[in-house]
């Protein structure tokens, strides 16, 4: 397939709302060194001693060692200093918002794009990248930008495309009798049924840190809603519709079934053996709902710290009745935005990790689908392979709901996922909990 092809494909991707831009709250900010500029050797104008601060969200194996190979090959070819900062990934968006509010934070910010960006840039904390950006930036990233595009404007530049499904262990599948993944709901319950009866868990969920839990909340939505219904949800940040109260029905019916892992509400998703992530990694559960960044994280959490031999993807299964477009997905997308006074060495670091040979490495440091088109020739594990495949052909890709909607409205929605799970909210709950949050928003 022709490059030229595939962007053309891939722009409609991300479905992010139009007016939600404006109404979310997340606040992030960064800092510049403020030194003097002057022509270095190479013919680049870096400050002198420039040093720009890099929030990433990698804070082990090859992730982190691509972080810090980056930063010194931007060093070596514009002079410019990058101080890598690893932060925990489920702590990354309070300590951005706590590093505005101290007035000391990075040049250069991990950025998930929709609603929780959008804040940013209505807080004047986000440089405006038009006009700035290598025109092969624009180009290779074009399947992936409209998540960092507000109101007209680029305020940030995609590092990996992840929509979402099961990751799941074809072993503990074909011992437990299944001869292939389920693609409706009786089919899921069947199956579920069947690994229990094989002494794993069916399905890990990390609630404790509550997005995981409210990922299954937003594909029974992605189901059960219009595209057109979860565009308006975008723009006017409410539940208006009664298919999102009926895919809160449909998660409480399906969790009544006991699919999820023992101690599920008190599991983390990615730190240690014992997570959601880890218990796929060491075949203590069959499968999760997680977006493509899943099998690098498995692979950092197996015995041998290798990639799982055997972990394959499957969609979302499809509801019967459901008003959503069969084949759409749930998905993001990761990418790096800078502070509106870091110095102008910051876009060039943007269009650094945007050529083809870094976003190569990214791939396969990551084990994750590159945003660039020209790159995505090394995902060559079966399971991103697929999904792939899956995430090209798809009519539509739904924004992750808490990214769409902002800090303050999706945190509420979270929550109320999770509470619900624990028996102490309903689907109106989770209803009540969004409107009430955007009224305040």
């Amino acid at each position: 397939m022709k490059r030229e092809r595939c962007i053309d494909m891939q722009k409609r991707k991300f479905v992010v709302g139009a007016a939600v831009f404006a109404a979310g709250t997340l606040m992030l900010s960064a800092c510049t060194s403020g030194s003097s500029k002057t022509t270095s050797s190479n013919g680049t104008t870096p400050a002198v001693d420039q040093t720009l601060t890099l929030w990433e969200n990698s804070t082990t194996g090859d992730g982190v060692q691509y972080w810090k190979d980056t930063a010194a090959a931007f060093e070596k070819a514009t002079g410019v200093k990058v101080k890598v900062v690893a932060i925990q990934n489920e702590e990354m968006d309070g300590k951005l918002q706590t590093a505005l509010n101290s007035g000391d934070a990075p040049d250069v910010f991990m950025a998930r794009g929709g609603g929780k960006l959008a804040a940013v840039v209505k807080a004047g904390q986000v440089m405006k990248l038009d006009g700035k950006l290598a025109q092969s930036t624009l180009d290779d990233m074009a399947g992936a930008m409209s998540a960092f595009q507000i109101d007209g404007g680029t305020y940030g530049v995609p590092t990996a495309v992840l929509p979402e499904g099961f990751f799941y262990s074809q072993d503990l599948v074909k011992a437990a009798g299944i001869a292939s993944m389920p693609t409706t709901m009786d089919e899921l319950n069947g199956a579920v049924t069947k690994l229990k009866a094989s002494g794993v868990d069916a399905i890990a969920v990390g609630a404790k840190d509550a997005w995981p839990a409210a990922h299954w909340y937003y594909n029974f939505a992605l189901r059960e809603c219009s595209q057109d219904v979860m565009n308006k949800a975008a723009t006017e940040l409410t539940f208006k519709d009664d298919c999102w109260l009926r895919a809160g029905k449909d998660l409480q019916t399906f969790a009544a079934t006991t699919p999820f892992n023992n101690g599920f509400l008190t599991t983390a998703a990615q730190q240690g053996a014992g997570s959601s992530a880890g218990l796929v990694a060491n075949h203590k559960s069959a499968m999760e709902l997680m977006g493509a960044w899943e099998p690098g994280v498995i692979a950092s959490l197996t015995p041998d710290t290798k990639a799982l031999p055997d972990l394959a993807w499957a969609p979302f299964p499809e509801i019967k009745g459901g008003k959503g477009t069969p084949g759409a997905m749930m998905g993001g997308a990761d990418g790096y935005a800078c502070y509106v006074k870091a110095p102008e060495s910051c876009v060039k670091f943007l269009d650094f990790i945007s050529t083809q040979d870094s976003q190569e490495k990214y791939a396969k440091a990551f084990q994750t689908i590159p945003a660039s088109a020209k790159a995505q020739s090394v995902v060559t594990d079966p399971a991103l392979t697929n999904l792939l495949a899956a995430y090209k052909k798809a009519p539509y890709v739904m924004l992750w709901l808490d990214t769409m909607y902002g800090q303050n409205v999706g945190n509420a929605l979270n929550v109320a996922v999770v509470n619900l799970l624990a028996g102490t909210g309903s689907p109106e709950d989770i209803v009540k909990a969004v409107n009430d949050a955007a009224a305040k928003a």
